[in-house]
């Protein structure tokens, strides 16, 4: 709840940029990532300018080549982002996280109930984007 006293809980002023993790948050996501490849050279890129850069790009929405000079090479980023797409490291954050973020309030691991609007069913019925358009359109005379 967004309270006087839990003000300071969201408080990212600190930070380079918003979607930057905190302390606490990187500790939570750090033993998620797998460990580096055995036999090559040894990992010289910090892990968590990689997760700001990819946190940066989800939460604003640019695109890689304007991924900001201290966030690390945007290729890098990006690289990480493809490498652990491919191999569920971000499925098995992701997942991780939200069992967590559950457990924090007391509820059940997985959600019991779901929230479909109306206008989603409408269009499901209809078979999509696809129908509701040629459903709209007028008529046309046939040449014959």
């Amino acid at each position: 709840m967004w309270t006087i006293e839990n003000r300071p809980l969201y408080k990212r002023d600190p930070l380079g940029y918003p979607s930057d993790l905190t302390d606490a948050e990187w500790e939570l996501v750090r033993p998620l990532i797998p460990p580096a490849r055995r036999g090559g050279n040894k990992r010289t890129v910090d892990l968590r300018k990689v997760v700001n850069g990819l946190m940066y790009v989800l939460s604003t929405g640019c695109q890689w080549r304007a991924i900001p000079k201290d966030l690390g090479k945007r290729s890098t980023v990006y690289d990480y982002f493809d490498r652990w797409d491919h191999d569920g490291t971000l499925k098995s954050i992701h997942h991780t996280l939200y069992i967590q973020c559950r457990e924090l309030v007391d509820r059940e691991t997985s959600p019991t109930a779901a929230v479909i609007d109306s206008q989603s069913v409408k269009s499901a019925e209809k078979g999509g984007h696809v129908s509701i358009r040629t459903g709209t359109m007028r008529a046309r005379k046939s040449k014959g």
